[in-house]
């Protein structure tokens, strides 16, 4: 396994602090990351019944402005942004000609400044920035959109877990309690003024935060003098398969429409704007999906792995496309597209392993749903 001393692959500003913590690191889309601390079923408990903390910094953050903001962007995500008043986050994709999925995106609001413009932020995965980013300008030519890319010049650090409103309330002076779900605020952490959202890729409650390098390495360190768990990819991966968050790249691409993923909840056909990518889905509302990604319970302690072949009637019908043993559950857990007359709960599959055949089922999607 490649090690974090491999010259090619960049370094977060908060590198050194996880390196202090004997984190292990691997490669993860150019960059060297860590992918556990203490441990993954530590981390993943941390995170569901106390609070962790993930060094995010890793993924692309994109600054927008212009009176024309939020007209333009719309034109190439399928949810309704006109609807998103200042301090509010919507979720969603950038969708191709046929309704694939370039990357799914978080856009926060954050107003109108002195001049009229619309100010906004965009976060997109970290192996898709590049190719965000061109999309993204080459829908932007000719409009008053100024765009700026911040991903290199700050820090981004989730905080995820039941008490993680308790433990990072007591390092800002403005009130983080009263945010709910989806929204965000400026705030001053170490001095230095901050981007605080209550979002997250867990299923817990929790915060992502965007500061400078240097207010971000006085946060960590903040964060583990309060004993917050340092947390890696690793749990990452399986806290978002226990909520059954989708991973670009696996779970959705560029050849997956929103509907054929689960994401019809963000698809908002009945406003009136035009996006690319909307008669695609107007066909797919109108005569069905094919295919679903579904949820996958195996019967026995066999682990569904990506790109696993999923059976019915000894013939694949399907693939899974993310699975691991839920440390929460106890079970093994997997996502994968089937077609939709093998959707329906219940359903009886087989996953094949190394050439042999385990039984599984359809189950409701999450695995896990936190209970406040």
């Amino acid at each position: 396994m490649a090690t974090s001393e491999n010259k090619n692959l960049l370094k977060t500003p908060l590198y050194e602090q996880a390196k202090s913590l004997n984190a292990r690191f691997v490669p993860f889309s150019g960059w060297s990351m860590p992918v556990q601390f203490s441990g993954l079923k530590q981390e993943h408990q941390a995170v569901r019944s106390n609070v962790g903390m993930f060094d995010i910094s890793h993924m692309g953050k994109f600054a927008l402005k212009g009176k024309d903001l939020i007209p333009q962007l719309q034109k190439l995500v399928p949810s309704e942004l006109a609807r998103l008043s200042e301090g509010k986050a919507q979720y969603t994709v950038l969708l191709n000609s046929e309704a694939g999925i370039i990357d799914d995106i978080i856009f926060y609001h954050q107003g109108t400044n002195d001049l009229g413009e619309t100010v906004g932020f965009l976060i997109v995965n970290a192996a898709t920035k590049d190719k965000d980013k061109k999309w993204i300008l080459s829908h932007l030519e000719g409009s008053d959109v100024e765009f700026q890319d911040l991903s290199a010049e700050k820090v981004l650090i989730a905080v995820q877990g039941p008490n993680a409103v308790n433990v990072l309330q007591s390092m800002i002076a403005e009130d983080i309690t009263q945010l709910s779900a989806f929204s965000h605020l400026q705030a001053t952490i170490a001095g230095e003024e901050a981007f605080v959202a209550r979002t997250g890729y867990t299923g817990e409650d929790g915060f992502e935060i965007m500061v400078s390098p240097q207010a971000g390495q006085q946060l960590w360190q903040s964060l583990i003098a309060a004993g917050v768990t340092p947390c890696g990819l690793g749990s990452r991966d399986t806290l978002r398969l226990e909520a059954a968050m989708s991973l670009y790249g696996q779970d959705i691409d560029d050849n997956t429409s929103p509907l054929e993923a689960g994401l019809g909840w963000l698809v908002h056909l009945q406003a009136e704007s035009d996006f690319i990518g909307r008669q695609i889905l107007e066909e797919q509302k109108s005569a069905g999906i094919s295919r679903k990604l579904v949820g996958i319970e195996m019967t026995g302690r066999h682990i569904a792995r990506h790109d696993y072949p999923i059976i019915v009637d000894d013939e694949k019908v399907g693939i899974v496309t993310s699975g691991t043993s839920s440390p929460t559950l106890g079970k093994a857990i997997a996502l994968g597209y089937v077609p939709k007359s093998f959707s329906k709960l219940g359903q009886e599959l087989e996953i094949e392993i190394r050439g042999k055949k385990y039984s599984a089922k359809v189950v409701k999607k999450p695995f896990y749903r936190r209970s406040s």
